[in-house]
C-alpha cells in the first residue's frame, strides 16, 4: 500500500512540474512576451513612426518609466491603415518629424531601447523565477517520492528574483550602450 501511495505521489508531483512549467510559459507568452519580442526586434519591421512629440512617461504611481513618443504610424503591410500611435519607451527623445522604424505589439510601437529591455526583462524574470522554483521543488519531490523541505527553494527563489532584476539591468545597460554607439 505504501508503494502505491508513493507512486501516486510521484505521479502527481511529476504532473505538477509539467503544469507549472506550462503555466509559466503561457504567462510569459501572454504578458510581457509580445512586447519583449517587439523590443528585441524579432520579425520584420512593421512600419515607420513619424514622431510628433516626446515626453517623460509615468506609471500609475507617478514613477518615471522612460520616454514615450506619439506620432503617425505608417505600416509596411499593404492594406493596413495608417494611424496615430504611441512609441513606448523610446531609445531617445526624438525631435518632431524624426522617422523611426518600429515593430508593433498590442497597439503600441516599440524599438530597441535599454529602458524597454530592462522593463520587460524584469517583468519576465519576476514572473518566471517563482514558477521555476516551484517546478524544481516538485521535481525534487518526484525524485524522492516524499514531500521535500521547501526552505532552501524559498531562499533560492529570493536570490533568483534579485538575479532577474540585476540581469535585466545589465542587459538594459548593454543595449543602451549599444544603441548609443551604433
Amino acid at each position: 500500500m505504501r508503494a502505491v501511495v508513493r507512486g501516486l505521489g510521484r505521479g502527481v508531483a511529476g504532473v505538477g512540474v509539467v503544469v507549472t512549467l506550462g503555466v509559466a510559459g503561457w504567462l510569459i507568452w501572454v504578458l510581457p512576451g509580445p512586447q519583449m519580442g517587439a523590443v528585441l526586434g524579432f520579425g520584420p519591421v512593421d512600419g515607420v513612426v513619424s514622431v510628433s512629440r516626446c515626453y517623460e512617461a509615468a506609471d500609475a504611481e507617478g514613477y518615471t518609466t522612460g520616454t514615450d513618443c506619439t506620432g503617425w504610424y505608417t505600416p509596411r503591410r499593404p492594406g493596413e491603415a495608417a494611424r496615430e500611435i504611441v512609441l513606448d519607451t523610446a531609445a531617445e527623445e526624438y525631435r518632431r518629424g524624426a522617422e523611426v522604424e518600429v515593430r508593433t505589439a498590442r497597439g503600441r510601437a516599440y524599438e530597441l531601447s535599454g529602458t524597454a529591455v530592462f522593463n520587460f526583462g524584469t517583468a519576465a524574470g519576476l514572473l518566471l523565477v517563482p514558477f521555476l522554483t516551484l517546478a524544481a521543488w516538485l521535481f525534487a519531490c518526484t525524485r524522492s517520492g516524499t514531500v521535500e523541505n521547501g526552505e532552501g527553494y524559498f531562499f533560492v527563489s529570493l536570490v533568483g528574483l534579485f538575479a532577474a532584476v540585476v540581469l535585466a539591468a545589465a542587459a538594459g545597460i548593454l543595449v543602451g550602450i549599444g544603441t548609443a554607439v551604433f
